[in-house]
């Protein structure tokens, strides 16, 4: 087989009225990633040329892929699935070999699709059908001596048809030339007044062309998606699937069932636990003996060994260098880069700042465009004023200072090493190192001052 010959074409035209949004169908998130990026991203191995039949939400569709690897078709009118597969028909060459896969229908496997383009030739064609227990609203595969004959849609079937548990998954893979033959055969006389692609089947077999059946590993990799429920129970199902991936990797989950990964894990250390109800988003990497509490969402990190995230802490687009505590209830936001050995504690809040080894944001403080060195410790309260409303400017804060409680750093302004800040401070110049600097007013008690009554 010449895998450079293979066309894809993706049927994702659908409007989707069950979902009940105005987000196209297919760009409806699972595991953090738009339907039609699993379909597309399943494919990537087999080097296919990837054609996908739009409809409904058109030029939101089209932004979701980059048009140097997809070739757009769009059906105007939703006229069935053989209708649609007509639409890309400009695309396809006799010699292709075409598969024919759906935007909606999201996790199918990679190995399951190169099982089905082996199988397909220019006597044979290859479909993918599951067996049910619950086979309603399906077309049911029709065999006679066990060879498949036909597919008959629920609403044409009859009662004893109606009793098959092999079903149809529209999933195919077909030579180009004899598809194009078959697509312009399709007449439109059956009970919906469209154009099936399932009746290509019964075409096939009067053709000579023998149907080769291939089932996936489990229903799951053939469910489509029509209402959020459906998505939703996707969405559980692959949930399971990751969890059962780190626990197999050695991870310790305080419940696999509370568990969210929606992005790319690169790295997984060993000894690694997680609590309940975290969220994983993005490219993350994770080192060895790394302990993550309840609560949280960390998207686009790089986790280092022996961290500690507490409780209710939300990290983005970070880095946590090795022996750190982050949390409780501390926010890290992109840009930031936290040294070894640091400290961010509870209702901090950190923003494109680098914060030296050792060094310790502890309380109900924040933080923003800021280099701080090593050993700094930053007392309660502390805020960085980095913002005019207009510009960004940088604090600068060397190794060894202790900033005093309710303290206020003008930037830009820079703290010397060593240096000291009393409580209380309003940092409108620099700070020389190694002695103590304060602004404070002049406290003042009024002896004979009476607190105002009611009348």
């Amino acid at each position: 087989m010449d895998f450079m010959k293979i066309k894809t074409v993706i049927l994702a035209a659908g409007k989707g009225s069950r979902m009940k949004s105005k987000i196209p169908k297919v760009l409806h998130k699972l595991a953090g990633k738009p339907m039609l990026k699993w379909v597309t991203d399943s494919v990537a191995d087999l080097n296919s040329e990837l054609i996908v039949v739009y409809g409904h939400g058109g030029d939101i569709v089209k932004e979701s892929l980059p048009n140097d690897i997809v070739s757009w078709v769009e059906q105007v009118e939703q006229l069935g699935t053989g209708h649609a597969v007509q639409q890309a028909g400009t695309y396809i060459s006799e010699e292709d070999t075409v598969l024919v896969l759906y935007g909606d229908v999201p996790l199918i496997k990679k190995s399951t699709l190169k099982l089905m383009v082996e199988a397909c030739g220019s006597k044979t064609m290859s479909l993918l059908t599951v067996t049910l227990d619950n086979p309603t609203g399906y077309g049911r595969i029709v065999r006679e001596d066990h060879h498949v004959t036909k597919i008959v849609e629920q609403k044409d079937a009859t009662e004893e048809q109606l009793k098959i548990d092999e079903v149809n998954t529209g999933i195919l893979a077909v030579n180009g030339g004899l598809l194009k033959g078959w697509l312009n055969a399709l007449k439109n006389n059956n009970a919906q007044a469209e154009y099936y692609l399932t009746d290509i089947i019964e075409m096939a077999v009067n053709d000579g062309i023998a149907i080769e059946t291939i089932q996936p590993n489990n229903e799951y990799e053939v469910q489509g998606v029509n209402s959020t429920a459906q998505l939703n129970e996707l969405e559980r199902y692959q949930q399971r699937v990751y969890a059962d991936y780190f626990m197999q990797q050695g991870v310790t989950l305080g419940d696999a069932n509370r568990f969210d990964v929606r992005g790319d894990i690169h790295e997984l250390g060993s000894d690694v636990f997680i609590d309940c109800n975290v969220v994983l988003e993005g490219n993350i990497n994770i080192g060895s003996d790394v302990i993550i509490e309840p609560n949280c969402v960390i998207r686009n990190a790089i986790i280092e060994d022996n961290v500690t995230i507490k409780a209710n802490s939300v990290l983005e687009n970070c880095f946590i260098g090795s022996h750190s505590d982050v949390g409780p209830f501390a926010r890290i936001r992109p840009g930031t880069k936290l040294g070894s050995a640091t400290k961010v504690g509870n209702f901090v809040e950190i923003k494109k700042t680098s914060l030296g080894d050792g060094s310790k944001v502890s309380h109900l403080s924040y933080i923003g465009d800021a280099e701080i060195g090593k050993d700094v410790n930053i007392g309660a309260g502390t805020i960085t004023c980095n913002y005019d409303g207009v510009n960004k400017f940088k604090t600068t804060i060397e190794d060894g200072a202790f900033i005093g409680s309710d303290t206020q750093l003008v930037a830009p302004v820079t703290v010397g090493k060593n240096a000291t800040l009393a409580a209380g401070t309003t940092l409108t110049k620099d700070a020389p190192e190694g002695v103590l600097t304060l602004s404070r007013a002049k406290q003042v008690t009024f002896k004979n001052w009476k607190r105002p009554e009611k009348e």
